[in-house]
């Protein structure tokens, strides 16, 4: 599809598609203002949904809007535009994090991608033991390289010292009165908000604690949350970046989305295994090996092949989009 006028309907469609990404606790940190003049949409931080105990420095919220900027690159490109991204681009303004302008006209050329922003969504439930084909494997590593990232494939070994650092960074989560208020606090059934995960979406735990899947602070109510059998040998992956500054952050949003529609469009489940990355110590020791030019971990993910699992809500384009006075949208 092609579209030469940003009407409003178009406008409204290109903002879905950004807060479609996937965001950590889905607070969808972000909010988008355009500036008509030079038909630029910006992506500014809404750090009053920020997590003041789980992501102190900002990390989380940034790889969740490098998430929001490859989803509207994607949609701007589909309705025919060129997509010029700057990350970062005024000094002066801090909270914003990026901005898409609408180039010239250019041929739609991600109609999968298109797709697959509309059907990705992260599934906690097991997955079966079939491993990913190497053709799959080369897509996604390849998906991460196009955003300056790099995506790695651990060998056994190597998989089972991560889910440990990840199991031991969500025993501490557990044991940290604020970060499992923060976590329960964004658990909710549905309303007028568009934020946060229904009771529903967040899955069981593994019946053998071998799969160490976060329960945003369920441990703490009256029968917690189900347990099921998870795959014995689960497909995890590592993504880096060669730096670990803001706007290596927001490229390994980007990276990570871009992975995670290649993943969707190839018919792959995925799941996000967070938590050592909250605590700087942990993370340190997820990285690659030492003098690696990727050494810096920015993602684990868990990929498979299952069901889909539940989705989580958004909130509509009109409450993300706001007017010059950042006031949201009538």
């Amino acid at each position: 599809m092609t579209s030469t006028t940003l009407d409003a309907a178009t406008l409204e469609k290109l903002v879905s598609a950004a807060v479609a990404a996937p965001s950590v606790h889905n607070t969808q940190p972000w909010c988008f203002r355009l500036d008509p003049d030079t038909v630029t949409l910006e992506i500014h931080a809404a750090a009053e949904r920020g997590l003041r105990h789980i992501d102190p420095s900002g990390r989380a919220l940034h790889v969740s809007v490098g998430c929001a900027v490859l989803n509207l690159r994607v949609a701007v490109a589909h309705f025919g535009w060129e997509p010029v991204t700057r990350l970062l681009p005024r000094p002066g303004a801090p909270g914003l994090l990026a901005a898409v302008r609408f180039g010239g006209g250019t041929r739609p050329s991600t109609p999968r991608l298109y797709d697959a922003v509309w059907r990705r969504h992260s599934s906690r439930l097991p997955f079966s033991e079939r491993p990913l084909p190497a053709d799959v494997r080369v897509e996604l590593s390849e998906a991460a390289r196009a955003e300056g990232a790099w995506l790695t494939f651990p060998p056994p070994v190597e998989n089972q010292r991560l889910l440990l650092l990840t199991r031991e960074g969500e025993h501490r989560n557990n044991s940290s009165a604020d970060r499992a208020t923060e976590s329960r606090r964004w658990v909710r059934e549905s309303d007028r908000s568009g934020l946060g995960m229904s009771a529903r979406a967040l899955g069981p735990q593994d019946f053998q604690e071998r799969m160490p899947m976060r329960d945003f602070g369920a441990h703490l109510h009256p029968g917690g949350l189900p347990a099921q059998t998870f795959e014995r040998h689960p497909t995890i992956l590592m993504l880096s970046t060669a730096h670990d500054r803001r706007t290596d952050w927001l490229r390994a949003g980007q990276a990570l989305e871009r992975v995670l529609l290649v993943a969707t469009a190839r018919g792959v489940r995925t799941s996000l295994l967070h938590q050592a990355l909250e605590w700087p110590d942990l993370c340190e020791q997820l990285a690659p090996s030492p003098g690696s030019r990727h050494g810096h971990a920015q993602m684990v993910i868990r990929m498979g092949y299952g069901p889909t699992g539940p989705s989580t809500p958004r909130r509509s384009a009109r409450q993300t989009l706001t007017g010059g006075d950042g006031s949201a949208l009538p």
